[in-house]
């Protein structure tokens, strides 16, 4: 059996997220489909994590175990003539036997897209969140550091969640607008991220670079871990997985 290890693009738009569902269409649904089709083998496609309705991925990671003699490297070709337009293999290679895409990564990068004008975008209303008053980046940017560091992320999780420990370790948070444009982007780089989080944290920023929330609130947010004294949960469909890191060295 060979490990074989896929680098994966895709607009989420139109699928129920990454996780295979019964009564809805899912990323990894099409791609095992693709695979069986190729391979006539019926695998378990392990990703880095799910990704919810509507969001989109640069830099997913998965990986499944074969015993096809295609090479590791024809497999991304062969894979995406079977694939829909919207989901692309961008890489694929054989890698070590205890490969796992999601226990062997260290970190992750996502991105927020913020559209920041009076008007919406025609083209862009399934790529990022319309904002249409005046964001103070500064504001945003210095609030932003206050979540950097190993801290309780209880009040940044959607409810519900079931996870051993609300601790995770955000590397760095970068927020930049495009020069003359219209477009703000928020780099989150962190260690792992729970349920929601990544959005609840870019809803929060966007609610201080408008003046609706003080930069104290994400102390106190820290602090008693109460979901409401975080921001509103931004929309997913602005929400972009770029990278999954399976080194020791921060992103």
């Amino acid at each position: 059996m060979r490990n074989i290890k896929l680098l994966i693009e895709y607009d989420g738009t139109h699928y129920h997220g990454w996780q295979r569902q019964l009564n809805a269409i899912s990323i990894q649904e099409e791609i095992e489909k693709a695979i069986y089709k190729l391979t006539k083998e019926k695998v378990n496609l392990t990703a880095s994590g799910r990704t919810d309705v509507g969001v989109h991925a640069l830099g997913q990671v998965a990986n499944f175990y074969t015993e096809s003699t295609i090479p590791a490297e024809r497999v991304s070709y062969a894979l995406n003539s079977l694939l829909p337009d919207d989901i692309i293999i961008v890489e694929s290679k054989e890698v070590e036997q205890d490969f796992h895409a999601r226990y062997s990564a260290q970190g992750k990068k996502y991105r927020y897209l913020i559209y920041n004008r009076i008007q919406p975008s025609a083209f862009l209303r399934n790529r990022a969140c319309h904002v249409r008053g005046r964001v103070e980046l500064e504001a945003m940017r210095h609030a932003s550091q206050l979540l950097v560091g190993t801290h309780n992320f209880k009040a940044f999780c959607a409810a519900g969640a079931v996870v051993k420990s609300f601790e995770r370790e955000i590397y760095d948070i970068n927020i930049c607008k495009e020069e003359g444009g219209y477009m703000i982007s928020i780099d989150v780089f962190g260690s792992g991220f729970l349920y929601n989080m990544v959005r609840i944290i870019s809803g929060t920023l966007i609610e201080i670079g408008l003046g609706k929330r003080k930069e104290t609130d994400i102390i106190e947010a820290i602090e008693t871990g109460e979901r409401g004294k975080a921001g509103k949960t931004a929309p997913a469909h602005a929400l972009y997985l770029m990278e999954v890191l399976y080194s020791k060295q921060p992103l």
